[in-house]
């Protein structure tokens, strides 16, 4: 609890015990007239003005800077209007009541803040780099890249870098959610914002603090309040021109029927205050925004931030989504994952690696480290006259005797016939001395977790699931068959992936019902080619820890541990959130227009105004609260 709110406690506390005290004396006549003007109203002026002094000033303020119909006016009006019909109790009872929402409201907010404020304290606050052989304390945003920082147990690591000595344990929970730390040793890459565990690390900084993780989160943090559901958009511009509706409908209801029936002018001036307590917006305005923002809240505890409500919104009307394969359903690692013939394993991984010993190929390397995993040494031997032929393989001599490494145009080339391969992966064929020896099968690896992200996406009501890949067309529909996607494009270029969305966005548009209309498509990439998709998608959705910079720029929601599976769980946060707000926005105004009318027609007394607005803003706001509880998997 905070300063301000205990501070706004002990004054509702002060003016209770006040508002007791004053309905005791008057029910035991200790104080006589008490009803009548003007000790009456002197005296209940007291606990008047110790719960109400802050309305008072902040209505006052507003009207100087002709900010007139706002909650703080209708309060004023409302409770002065009690004070001249003599109903002194109704008018402090009203101000101590609002207050209390007022109070709900406050812890309410706050408690949707702390999730999302929790991120803004893993900014560090200094980098300690070796000035003149000792360690100083400098500021994150002076130090270049380039520069060895030292990160000692249990300090933030103050900037993106490559650890260069030491290891350590990393606690990523902050910015991944993920309990469990990491292992960080030589030549691994560290993100700034995480907590370093047991051991000294010295780290090689990589990234301008401008551009590090953690402040690329911040920044995002800071700018997702700014971006409004259209919902929220719909309230803000509902209470704007419903309060100035309600102030001049109080005033009709006051002045018309006494000049018309001749009654009493103080029965429907009381009617008018009655009017104006329960037409008070508050169940709206504040439940709406606290929905969404802990919906948000509830996004990041799980490692997941969502850059503003209105893509909240978008992710619960999702029945598309798009995924690019490499990086983001499949690891980018390239593996050795079939050689044949059999009997002959041993031999053509020993001449594939003899011949892709020295080329920096990332195929080349995935048969280096097939043939160290095999053997667990290195091979003494040599190859001759390596060279490399673009765009068909390696052309080498070993033992005196030409050796062939690469895809089936090389073997063509050298007029040797080999077997075809009809299966998904790139194939290097190996032949030597003119004969075809046999083939080794690279693959890339599906990641952990991609297969059971698509079976949660489609049970959350996700109707189509997509792949887009620049890959052959048998290995993207092995991939795409292997995770129970529904539907493949191959062969692509990052201009082809654009188009593909395009089409798919034309397509969810040419629906005929309020449901399809409103269908919305998601895109999941992590690599620079992805940033046009990204931006060109209803919500687009980056990997934060693999990432390139350029993909989490563009992105709308950002994944932090790169776990696919989060998906389904931040579209069920996105639509139970919508729920919420749903719910509230019903329930406040069907209470209120049923209270309005009654109190308009003199059924409804002062008590029941206030639980027309204070009541339904309390239940409103407890009910929004629920969006920063996580459902369990």
């Amino acid at each position: 609890m905070t300063k301000k709110q205990k501070q706004m406690l002990l004054r509702i506390g002060v003016a209770f015990l006040l508002f007791f005290a004053l309905k005791v004396f008057k029910e035991a006549e200790i104080i006589e007239g008490m009803e009548e003007f003007p000790k009456g109203f002197v005296i209940y002026l007291i606990p008047y003005f110790v719960i109400g002094w802050d309305i008072l000033y902040k209505a006052a303020r507003n009207i100087c800077r002709g900010q007139v119909f706002d909650e703080n006016f209708l309060m004023c009006i409302a409770t002065f209007g009690a004070f001249g019909v003599g109903e002194y109790e109704e008018a402090v009872a009203v101000m101590l009541f609002y207050q209390v929402g007022e109070w709900f409201q406050s812890y309410a907010v706050n408690r949707s803040r702390a999730s999302i404020t929790e991120l803004m304290d893993i900014c560090p606050e200094y980098a300690n780099v070796e000035i003149e052989g000792e360690l100083r304390q400098v500021d994150p945003d002076d130090v270049e890249i380039g520069t060895v920082i030292t990160v000692k147990p249990g300090e933030r690591i103050p900037l993106d870098g490559i650890v260069v000595q030491g290891t350590t344990m990393i606690d990523t929970s902050a910015l991944t959610g993920e309990s469990v730390p990491r292992k960080a040793e030589t030549g691994t890459e560290v993100i700034s914002g995480c907590i370093n565990g047991n051991g000294t690390i010295r780290v090689q900084v990589t990234k301008e603090f401008e551009d590090s993780t953690v402040s690329k989160i911040l920044e995002m943090v800071e700018n997702a309040s700014s971006k409004k559901a259209k919902v929220e958009n719909f309230i803000t511009r509902f209470a704007k021109y419903y309060t100035p509706i309600v102030v001049c409908a109080a005033v009709l209801l006051a002045v018309i029927p006494p000049i018309v029936s001749g009654d009493s002018w103080g029965e429907w001036i009381q009617r008018a205050c009655i009017f104006l307590v329960i037409s008070c917006p508050c169940a709206l305005v504040i439940s709406v925004p606290l929905s969404f923002f802990g919906g948000i809240g509830a996004a990041s505890k799980i490692g997941v931030l969502v850059k503003g409500s209105n893509y909240l919104e978008a992710l619960a009307d999702m029945e598309t989504i798009v995924f690019d394969k490499t990086g983001t359903l499949t690891k980018g690692e390239f593996k050795v994952t079939k050689i044949f013939p059999e009997e002959k394993q041993d031999e053509l991984l020993k001449l594939a690696y003899l011949a892709e010993k020295y080329s920096d190929h990332p195929i080349a390397q995935s048969i280096r480290d097939a043939y160290l995993e095999r053997t667990g040494e290195k091979a003494e031997e040599k190859v001759e006259d390596a060279k490399e032929i673009s765009g068909f393989g390696i052309q080498a001599v070993y033992r005196g005797k030409e050796l062939l490494a690469g895809n089936e145009k090389l073997m063509k080339k050298f007029g040797i016939v080999c077997e075809q391969y009809e299966g998904a992966g790139t194939v290097v064929q190996i032949a030597w001395d003119g004969a075809f020896l046999g083939t080794i099968v690279i693959s890339d690896t599906i990641k952990e977790g991609s297969k059971e992200a698509i079976r949660r996406l489609k049970q959350s009501g996700v109707k189509k699931t997509v792949m887009l890949t620049g890959d052959k067309k048998t290995a993207g529909e092995t991939v795409a068959r292997e995770l129970g996607i529904d539907t493949v494009y191959t062969e692509l270029l990052p201009g082809d992936k654009v188009e593909k969305v395009e089409s798919l966005l034309e397509e969810l548009k040419r629906g005929t019902s309020k449901e399809e209309k409103r269908a919305k498509l998601a895109f999941v990439g992590d690599g620079i080619n992805d940033a046009p998709v990204l931006g060109r998608a209803d919500v687009g959705i980056a990997m934060g820890s693999m990432g390139s910079d350029a993909a989490i720029e563009a992105a709308d929601v950002v994944l932090m541990d790169d776990h696919t599976e989060k998906i389904a769980q931040v579209v069920g946060i996105a639509r139970k959130t919508l729920r919420i707000v749903k719910q509230n926005i019903i329930f406040a105004l069907a209470v209120k227009g049923l209270v309005l009318l009654l109190g308009a027609f003199g059924a409804a007394n002062m008590w029941e105004a206030v639980f027309a607005d204070v009541g339904v803003a309390v239940i409103a706001i407890l009910n929004a609260m629920r969006a920063l509880k996580i459902e369990k998997e």
